[in-house]
């Protein structure tokens, strides 16, 4: 329906992506046979070189004060809002990973020390038979190291997933977030859990190294 109440009638030949507000885009042609009319400009678009918030009122207003300008719409106001938005999953994003990092370094570590608690003696055990500390360690720490690899990849999955819920629940009906992924997504979490795991590896190797043995093998179960 255009500006005087009339309808017309358009062939959609093809759709595009529009990351900021919604579009249509009229042929010369096609505008002709929908409006029978000549087609005429009535709008320009104008891109500044200076782009700041106060440079663009500042042009708005001086064009508004011209008398063959009825109206000037602007883009930055919308990209102001997406940027508040996108600020804001950032500040939650880092709250997240750091309770995540702060959860994974509790849970590893607790599993690991109660796992060495309850074998206590079969790690004293096979310590007696003449295994190294290394090989003690990884006796017992392989079972973590499986058990996080597992995890990174249920991580991604479900990540990738909630990633996707959110660019599609968050924005605005008139903004679109880039759904593409990049490779520091799913390296930095490696990361991150491979630097909790390595360390943990090493407080657990410490910790078997002081293992008295004897007394381990003279406790009673």
């Amino acid at each position: 329906t255009d500006a005087t109440g009339t309808e017309r009638t358009l062939a959609v030949t093809d759709v595009c992506e529009m990351y900021l507000g919604h579009f249509l885009f009229v042929g010369k042609g096609a505008y002709r046979r929908a409006f029978h009319a000549p087609y005429e400009k009535n709008a320009y678009l104008v891109t500044l070189a200076n782009g700041s918030a106060d440079a663009v009122n500042a042009a708005a207003c001086s064009f508004m004060e011209l008398p063959a300008v009825k109206g000037i719409q602007q883009n930055t106001s919308l990209k102001a809002e997406i940027a508040t938005i996108v600020d804001s999953l950032n500040m939650i994003m880092v709250v997240l990973i750091a309770v995540a990092s702060m959860l994974a370094v509790v849970i590893l570590y607790n599993l690991t020390t109660i796992n060495v608690s309850e074998r206590l003696r079969e790690l004293s055990t096979i310590k007696v038979l003449g295994f190294y500390d290394n090989e003690v360690t990884m006796y017992i720490y392989r079972e973590t190291i499986i058990l996080t690899l597992i995890g990174i990849v249920a991580g991604w999955v479900i990540g990738v997933w909630f990633r996707n819920y959110i660019i599609t629940v968050v924005p605005p009906d008139n903004v679109m977030f880039d759904p593409g992924f990049a490779v520091y997504v799913f390296v930095i979490p490696l990361v991150i859990v491979g630097v909790i795991t390595v360390a943990l590896g090493f407080a657990v190797n410490r910790r078997l190294v002081k293992v008295d043995m004897l007394e381990a093998l003279k406790s009673v179960e």
